[in-house]
Formats: structure tokens, C-alpha cells, sequence
């Protein structure tokens, strides 16, 4: 039977794929048509404890896929003609295959932060440009880091107090689940350009946002570390600026006033709250720490790289759908179905 939910594919279940795929099971508005990947070990068998229908990516897995007792349904190519629109979570590289399949089969789709921007032509933060997003075929949801510089910074922009802003980021080295086969060991990479590419990136996104980024890996698997250092227009009270960071979505205070010091206390207490995964979709930005002097404002924050960018995975699909044509109301949709925070500890 026919429904008017906007009904969604995920081809890759991996890292990001599984929590998109999560997070739209939670839309009362979407329809998780099913997931597709080439895997066949436990990381793909948690969807089919889930009971989310399971495609092949490519037609030549599917007999290694069945024999490792997976319930396939079908490929790529069957999924496809049963979706509106198709979130692409495969590995940096691949999509641009995969484009053509969704066009020629004429539904919408969303690519990840690991392609380039001219892949798409559209980069996507929701509470920046969702309304440029409205009915387009394709957009790419930027990366983790460059979500959370959209957000921040935009919120000043958007309060008329940004004039200019410089960043230094200490970036994890792995995702968590590759840390037994990749990742660094008692150093510090430092990216070998300034800016480094966050920079440029957000102003895909925000090209008004003028900003210089440096980047560095460190030998830890979970979450971003973030430090700006911003010239505002004018002089400005602390008041003022955690004001324009209020008005803003998707950003959450924390305090080391109650302990939390680290980016560790804060993976802890995503899981003491029970959210799934112990994922955290907002800026965790320290409310004590943020200093403001005159036209000069310090302040630091972290970012859950696994998570931080689902919500707007979720309304880049409305937007593509155009489903909803108020960005803000689907933010509001998607933050009260993911239960997003302003504060994490009850004031």
C-alpha cells in the first residue's frame, strides 16, 4: 500500500550507514526500504537482527552473502527501484559509480563528507542552506569536522558578531572499530597544509565564513577537539556570544564545573544517558571554558565523529524529497525523534 513517507535505501552499512539507517527507522515521515553493502561478517549482521531488509551492493556478492547465511533480498539495482532517495555510506572513492545508477534510475541522493564537493556541486548543513537543498537530485552532507565549523561559526555569523576566525583541531586517528588495524601510536601528524581542508570545506557550505584551519592527528580513536580563536565585529559580552550559540540548533553546553574535563567524561556520559551507541549529534562545546575580551573570543569544543553529522543526513533527505520546505521544522523533527540536547546535565 502506498504511504506519503518519503521512502529511503542506505548503500553501506558501515560506520555512518548504521546510524543513518537507525535514525530513519525514528521518522515518523520515512520508510527504511532497506540497507546494502558487501560484507557478510557481524557488522552487516546486525541489521538482520533487526529485521531490515539486506541487498547486495555488488551483483557478484550475493552468492558469498547467502552462503554466509544472510537473508538477501536482492542487489543494488532492486533497491533502487524502490527508493525516493538513497543515503551513500560507501567508502571514500565509490560513489561516483553509484551516482549514475541513481540518476538513470531518476531518484535523489545523499553522499558523505569523504567526497569532494564538486562530486555534487552541493555540500549541506541543515540550519545553513537547507532551502538551496529543496528538490535538488543530489547533495553531499559534509564531514564531521566541518559540520560542527558550519555550526559554530554560522551562529555567530548569524548573530552580525563574526568578523573573522582561526581554528587549530586535533583530530581522533581511527574510527574506534578499525583502532586493531589502523590509526597512530605515541605521536602527533600534524596535516601537511594551512589551512587544512576543514577550512575550505565549510565555505563550500558558508562561503561568507572568513577562516583559516590547522589540523593535527592524535594517537586517541574517539572525537575531534576543536579550539578557535575569533575576532568579533564588535566588542561583545560572554553573555552575548553564548547567547548566539543558544540560537543556534545542535549545540549542547558542558562544563567542567561538572566534571567534565576530558573528551573521554563526555563519551561516558552519552552512554550513562543511553543513547544509542553512546553517539553525541551536537557540539559539545564547554560553557566555562569560553572566554570573551573585547572584540577577541576563545572558546573549544568536541565532536563525536560518528555521529555528528546524522541529523543532517536525516533533513538533507527531506530536503532532496522536499518533503519539508521549512528547514526548521524539519530540524525540529529530527532533533525531538533523536532526543538532541541543548544542555546534557539539567540545569
Amino acid at each position: 500500500m502506498k504511504t506519503n513517507k518519503v521512502r529511503v535505501g542506505v548503500n553501506g552499512y558501515g560506520v555512518i550507514g548504521k546510524r543513518v539507517a537507525d535514525a530513519v527507522r525514528l521518522q515518523p515521515d520515512m520508510e527504511l526500504v532497506g540497507v546494502s553493502d558487501i560484507i557478510s561478517d557481524y557488522r552487516i549482521k546486525g541489521a538482520v537482527g533487526l529485521d531490515v531488509p539486506l541487498y547486495a551492493s555488488l551483483p557478484e556478492k550475493e552468492s558469498e552473502m547467502r552462503d554466509a547465511g544472510l537473508p538477501v533480498a536482492g542487489v543494488l539495482k532492486d533497491l533502487i527501484g524502490q527508493v525516493d532517495v538513497m543515503v551513500d555510506c560507501t567508502p571514500k572513492g565509490i560513489v561516483a559509480k553509484n551516482l549514475e545508477g541513481y540518476k538513470s534510475a531518476g531518484i535523489k541522493a545523499i553522499v558523505q563528507g569523504g567526497e569532494k564537493h564538486s562530486v555534487t556541486g552541493h555540500s549541506f548543513v541543515a540550519q545553513a542552506n537547507y532551502a538551496t537543498a529543496l528538490g535538488r537530485d543530489v547533495t553531499r552532507v559534509v564531514s564531521c569536522n566541518t559540520t560542527s565549523i558550519v555550526r559554530t561559526l554560522g551562529a555567530l555569523q548569524d548573530a552580525k558578531l563574526l568578523k573573522k576566525a582561526r581554528g587549530v583541531l586535533i583530530r581522533r586517528a581511527t574510527d574506534p572499530w578499525e583502532s586493531d588495524h589502523g590509526g597512530i601510536m605515541n605521536t602527533i601528524v600534524p596535516e601537511a597544509h594551512i589551512p587544512s581542508h576543514q577550512g575550505p570545506d565549510a565555505q563550500t557550505v558558508r562561503p561568507e565564513l572568513d577562516l583559516i584551519t590547522i589540523a593535527a592527528k592524535a594517537a586517541h580513536t574517539q572525537c575531534h577537539n576543536h579550539y578557535w580563536v575569533v575576532e568579533l565585529t564588535r566588542p561583545a559580552s560572554r553573555e552575548e556570544v553564548l547567547d548566539a550559540f543558544r540560537q543556534a540548533p545542535r549545540i549542547a553546553f558542558i562544563r567542567m564545573s561538572d566534571g567534565i574535563v576530558a573528551l573521554n567524561n563526555t563519551i561516558e556520559l552519552m552512554h550513562d544517558l543511553g543513547r544509542p551507541r553512546g553517539d553525541m549529534w551536537e557540539v559539545a562545546l564547554w560553557e566555562d571554558v569560553l572566554t570573551v575580551n573585547g572584540t577577541e573570543c576563545y572558546y573549544t569544543y568536541q565532536v563525536d565523529n560518528q555521529s555528528i553529522a546524522i541529523p543532517e543526513n536525516i533533513d538533507a533527505i527531506r530536503a532532496l524529497a522536499g518533503s519539508v520546505r521549512d528547514g526548521r521544522e524539519s530540524i525540529q523533527m529530527t532533533d525531538e525523534t533523536l532526543g538532541i540536547k541543548r544542555y546534557f546535565i539539567a540545569q
